[in-house]
């Protein structure tokens, strides 16, 4: 169908739809390659939906020969809805996931093939004849771990476990590079290899995952002739959204498809490429025309979303990154506030705060609280329930109730109740003092009567001399918690009872992160701080536990949201609050670590991330930090720093004309990192001389000189080399 009036005035007439000139040169590239490059807020959705609405009205295109691929199921419906409304009397266009597409060439494959398959991953139902321990791949990890280690696999090793093979496939690595990729569970690679040995056992009755659905469809095209001339055949036009977040096999699958015709969209930002430990491939983007030599680059920079405030910092942020087109992301709306950063005493006070800001709002959902892992939202959660304000929790993640921290923490205070439970003490007896060997704790178990445990260690057991006076002691701290509130049963269990020391070895045995580790201790510790007994600790936390499970039900209603700021990707809010902007969060300790070793990647997609979440904002957009946690002093985020540097222009330093010239010689003594710029230390600046650090304000780095306090620019210090340590 030819329209011969003019395309954009008609839908502008219709839709009150219009587009910029960048948008429209984009709508009108319709023959080859095209690489678009959308700053947030740019109006990308709207660009593709007029493209693909041009390509069937004015270019004649059937919209059966139309493919449109996308990041996630959400993006796929979401495309189709749009489409339906713009173009209402149009046929539908083929909007799917790139897994749905591999599925569909699977599907086809297997069937010329005369392959059977079974997904073990999924809702999918498995077959009767199948044995259930290969029939789902969680399962099948636990097992194979189980049996590489001798040990029970935890949540957090089965999801770094999961990711490990995910990655590997998505990079299309051999075998002999999987040794390459970085991972904590022990015995990965092993692991991960006997998993693909058993999926592959039968060739004619292939067990396959998400990931094989991808490598198994770009190998079918590979080898395949017939296949891959049908899907050739299939479409004249291919169009692939948020493609910053696609892998090599996917990047691969794409090229094949259009090999004939040359037809492909790609609409994307290297600078919200925030997905490389999921194997995304934002290089690939960076390098488009190695692949697509003729193909053209179009970048849309205007924001329609925020406020200059919003959009001019995050413009100069991201420009900081060097592996990134250059573009000047800039809007033409009216001018809002200043960005703001909080700095609180305590990490307390942040979720307090947070609270009392929400509680002033008239539509809460306005509003949504970022952080960077889930974790972060239970002490929130906690306070936002207690304030009566409802929340909508994105992607959330259940796993802190059923950490194995929480149930030890229940179980000491069960065994309070009920001292003769020796199934009990039986779960926690490693974890406190004592010392008890699992035969010591056997014995006991079969000494019949209503004793206490302690009692009939000590009564009927052969223990050691050491041994007895450890548990006469552990006897009397388990006394002294009866009475006591739940807060400082927790302080008990943690320094008289020995957990503390004990979680201090298993994290050196295991490999478990201590920070993390404390921090669940610290959260349950808030969270126990307004109960008044035991049993309302538990029944509070049974209360948030299905708070959060049915936070789900919030979704679109009047409701805060909370979301990592992965999650947050795509979303915008009139107000948004990002929280725990502390070194070793973001960036992390080991994004900082492969800084130092050369590898600049991972702090660049550190502060891609940070972008994330500061382009979700169109209005008011804070900042928020704190100066310490479970009682030991934080550093800020050096890309908290970077914001302040860019919002509040160091004035004061900046007068010594000695720095203002740009002339500071090296200094190769001087202090570059923010992990050494700690309260009490001794300094000398290159200017004021020697000085004391006091701590961390909103404006800087509080330093005591023998002339009075000031507050300098971290970054300037940390940049320019003005502070050395003072021996």
């Amino acid at each position: 169908m030819i329209v011969k009036e003019d395309f954009f005035l008609r839908k502008f007439n219709e839709l009150n739809v219009s587009l910029n000139a960048v948008q429209k040169q984009a709508v009108q590239h319709t023959k080859g390659a095209l690489l678009l490059l959308a700053s947030p807020g740019s109006g990308k959705t709207t660009t593709i939906i007029m493209r693909i609405g041009y390509l069937i009205e004015v270019k004649g295109a059937a919209p059966d020969r139309i493919k449109g691929v996308t990041f996630s199921k959400a993006s796929a419906e979401d495309m189709k809805t749009r489409f339906s409304r713009f173009f209402p009397e149009l046929p539908p266009v083929d909007f799917s996931t790139i897994h749905s597409l591999a599925f569909s060439i699977v599907r086809d494959h297997c069937y010329q093939e005369g392959i059977t398959y079974t997904l073990i991953e999924g809702s999918n139902e498995p077959s009767p004849d199948l044995d259930p321990a290969l029939a789902n791949k969680k399962m099948l990890l636990r097992n194979l771990f189980q049996k590489h280690t001798k040990e029970t696999i935890t949540d957090d090793q089965l999801e770094e476990l999961t990711s490990f093979i995910s990655f590997i496939k998505n990079k299309l690595l051999p075998r002999s590079k999987w040794s390459e990729v970085p991972c904590e569970v022990p015995h990965a690679e092993e692991i991960a290899s006997a998993y693909e040995e058993i999926k592959a056992k039968n060739p004619n009755r292939l067990l396959l995952d998400y990931d094989d659905m991808l490598t198994l469809a770009n190998d079918a095209l590979k080898t395949n002739r017939r296949l891959l001339k049908k899907y050739q055949n299939k479409y004249d036009y291919v169009l692939t959204d948020e493609s910053q977040d696609t892998s090599l096999v996917q990047h691969a699958i794409i090229e094949k498809l259009v090999k004939g015709h040359g037809n492909l969209c790609v609409v994307a930002d290297d600078d919200q490429s925030i997905y490389t430990w999921r194997a995304a491939e934002p290089q690939y983007l960076i390098d488009f025309k190695k692949v697509y030599p003729k193909a053209e680059i179009l970048m849309m920079e205007q924001n329609y979303r925020s406020t200059p405030q919003v959009v001019d910092v995050a413009n100069q942020f991201i420009k900081r990154n060097k592996n990134r087109y250059d573009k000047n992301m800039f809007t033409e709306n009216e001018a809002g506030e200043k960005i703001s950063i909080k700095v609180f005493p305590d990490y307390e006070d942040q979720s307090r705060y947070i609270g009392q800001q929400l509680a002033a709002l008239t539509n809460y959902s306005d509003a949504a609280v970022l952080y960077r892992t889930n974790s972060s939202a239970i002490l929130l959660m906690n306070e936002l329930d207690r304030a009566k304000i409802p929340f909508y929790m994105k992607d959330s993640d259940h796993r802190f109730f059923s950490h194995w921290i929480v149930e030890d923490i229940l179980n000491f205070m069960r065994l309070t109740f009920n001292e003769a439970r020796a199934d009990i003490f039986e779960q926690i007896h490693t974890k406190c003092k004592g010392y008890i060997t699992k035969q010591q704790m056997a014995q006991a178990k079969q000494v019949p009567g209503k004793d206490s445990v302690f009692d009939k260690l000590i009564n009927h057991v052969q223990l050691k001399d050491y041994q007895i006076k450890q548990i006469k002691a552990l006897k009397q701290t388990f006394h002294s918690m009866k009475n006591e509130a739940p807060y400082s049963v927790i302080k008990l269990i943690r320094e008289r009872g020995g957990y503390d020391k004990a979680l201090e070895n298993m994290s050196q045995r295991l490999g478990f992160s201590m920070d993390y580790l404390k921090d669940v201790l610290m959260t349950l510790e808030e969270i126990a701080r307004k109960e008044e007994t035991m049993k309302g600790f538990a029944a509070r936390l049974k209360h948030l536990e299905s708070l959060l499970k049915t936070s789900k039900f919030n979704k679109n209603k009047n409701a805060v949201t909370l979301s990592t700021l992965h999650s947050s990707k795509g979303l915008e809010f009139k107000n948004v609050y990002m929280m725990d902007l502390i070194a070793d969060v973001i960036p992390s300790k080991s994004d900082q670590k492969e800084s130092d070793e050369g590898n600049k990647e991972p702090m660049e997609e550190a502060a891609r991330l940070f972008y994330v979440g500061m382009t979700r904002a169109e209005e008011h957009l804070e900042l928020l930090s704190y100066r310490t946690r479970n009682g030991k002093p934080t550093k800020p985020s050096m890309f908290l720093l970077n914001v302040n540097h860019i919002i509040n222009p160091p004035e004061e330093m900046e007068k010594e004309p000695s720095i203002h010239t740009g002339s500071v010689p090296h200094n190769p003594n001087a202090i570059t990192r923010v992990s050494e710029l700690q309260v009490g230390r001794i300094v000398k600046h290159r200017v004021f001389g020697r000085g004391e650090i006091l701590g961390f304000a909103e404006e800087g780095l509080e330093i005591r000189f023998s002339k009075g306090t000031k507050k300098l620019s971290i970054e300037m210090c940390l940049t320019m080399g003005l502070l050395e340590p003072e021996n």
